[in-house]
């Protein structure tokens, strides 16, 4: 799956240097799907783009493109560093502190641990152990 991710990310770089894979997921058997970000957003245009780009995967792979949505993946170092001060969710493979899901505030990342802020405390939790993350939407309630 690695070699795979490198040569889509590659394909994306040829297609628009903005557009990037935040995740690359195999959603069956047969099927890929990959969330796609752009700093201008992400639209049905580029989705297409995107699909016309990896068309030559399609003999092997029904492809699904999306962008990463209001609860975004973190699957980068990048995106940890993007996002700090954000809320998000990090479940891990294993147990940490006799826990294997983290809700809170992004805290602190560096290059082997993500800080988790809720309201124990910071929570230190290895990359290595990190099976997934994502934003946490937050809404701002509306007055009537």
């Amino acid at each position: 799956m690695h070699e795979l991710q490198q040569d889509i990310e590659s394909k994306l770089q040829q297609l628009d240097p903005a557009v990037e894979l935040v995740a690359l997921e195999k959603a069956g058997p047969e099927t890929l799907r990959l969330y796609v970000d752009h700093p201008d957003g992400v639209d049905l245009g580029i989705c297409e783009q995107v699909s016309r780009q990896l068309a030559d995967l399609s003999a092997d792979w029904a492809i699904e493109v999306s962008s990463p949505g209001l609860d975004r993946p973190l699957t980068k170092q990048e995106h940890y560093q993007r996002f700090l001060g954000s809320k998000v969710r990090v479940r891990t493979k294993e147990a940490v502190e006799g826990r294997r899901s983290f809700t809170g505030t992004l805290a602190t990342i560096d290059a082997d641990t993500v800080g988790v802020e809720d309201e124990g405390g910071v929570h230190q939790i290895p990359l290595a152990v990190v099976h997934r993350s994502n934003l946490v939407p937050e809404f701002s309630e509306v007055s009537p």
